[in-house]
């Protein structure tokens, strides 16, 4: 599979350095040494932005959580903003803040909201970490070898119980307009949170989402859920890249068929009539599992989050 691929292209490509700003003063250096960093070949920095750890107390693992900000935050003290929370943080913050601000020049088309990237575990490699964090079964594809999946319950729970708590207790959240982004693996772990725990989020971006992760058993998830509810109190928005399906005219010649997943997936979710549930999908014509990140996010946050006009 090309999951991961995507994070290792915009890397390659220079789109988020390995420094950011720390958000707390007190560990900020004196102005002197700041100066002194910004010579000629220095890192770049994206600048607004925060980095605080996060330790998940039952794995003893920490995470780093990524923060900017919305334009208003400062000159609106009395403002609470939507969360996006979005997975694999390393190369989705960078694209989505820039999204966001973007997309809003000439008009507010996209809500504002406060962006939390959620990194991957220190220490641990992109791969190793949302191999192990993003998926719930232990049952990894054949070509994973010894890696670690399944433990997509645990990181779940740590969200629920560490990240959710620290960024509305340290900043103005609204707490019933918190979104879930998460683009392949990112996808997979937003279904299950979907089908485990509608609550904790009131949107979920499914992007690209990997469906097919051990013989589609996010299916099962998804029928476990429909014999024992009536209700699905959730703004669903899932997109696939076009190329996304085996084919002469695909990229992807051997892989699953991820838009006929994704397809099966929306039939299902309207088949069961749940109350509370608003559910789209999207086919982006021309976009493979690497290129449709950028306008999918850009569509999943037009639709989950328009501007109030």
């Amino acid at each position: 599979m090309r999951a991961f691929g995507l994070a290792m292209t915009l890397l390659a490509a220079g789109l988020m350095s390995a420094c950011t700003e720390k958000a707390d003063a007190q560990s900020a250096p004196p102005a002197a040494a700041v100066s002194a960093a910004q010579v000629e070949g220095g890192p770049y920095v994206l600048k607004g932005t925060q980095v605080w750890t996060v330790p998940d107390p039952v794995s003893g693992r920490d995470y780093e959580v990524f923060v900017s900000l919305p334009a208003s935050y400062e000159a609106s003290p009395r403002r609470r903003y939507p969360v996006v929370f979005v997975t694999d943080a390393d190369y989705a913050f960078p694209i989505i803040r820039q999204v966001a601000r973007r997309v809003n020049l000439d008009g507010p088309v996209i809500e504002e909201f406060i962006l939390v990237g959620l990194s991957y575990s220190r220490g641990d490699n992109g791969v190793v970490s949302r191999n192990r964090d993003y998926t719930p079964t232990p049952n990894g594809p054949r070509n994973a070898g010894a890696a670690v999946h399944g433990q997509g319950a645990a990181y779940q729970a740590y969200l629920k119980s560490q990240v959710i708590p620290f960024v509305e207790g340290r900043f103005r959240a609204d707490p019933a307009k918190r979104v879930l982004l998460g683009h392949s693996y990112g996808g997979l772990l937003g279904a299950q949170v979907l089908f485990t725990d509608p609550a904790m989020f009131h949107a979920y971006v499914l992007g690209s989402p990997s469906f097919w992760f051990d013989k589609r058993h996010i299916m099962t998830m998804e029928a476990d859920y429909a014999r024992a509810h009536k209700d699905l109190p959730a703004d669903v928005f899932m997109y696939v890249g076009g190329y996304e399906a085996p084919g002469p005219s695909a990229r992807n010649t051997t892989g699953p068929d991820m838009v006929a997943d994704m397809k099966a997936m929306e039939q299902a979710l309207r088949s069961h009539g749940y109350r509370g549930l608003k559910v789209r999908s999207t086919v982006l014509e021309d976009e493979d599992h690497l290129t449709v990140a950028p306008v999918g996010f850009t569509r999943a946050l037009m639709a989950v989050l328009p501007a109030k006009r």
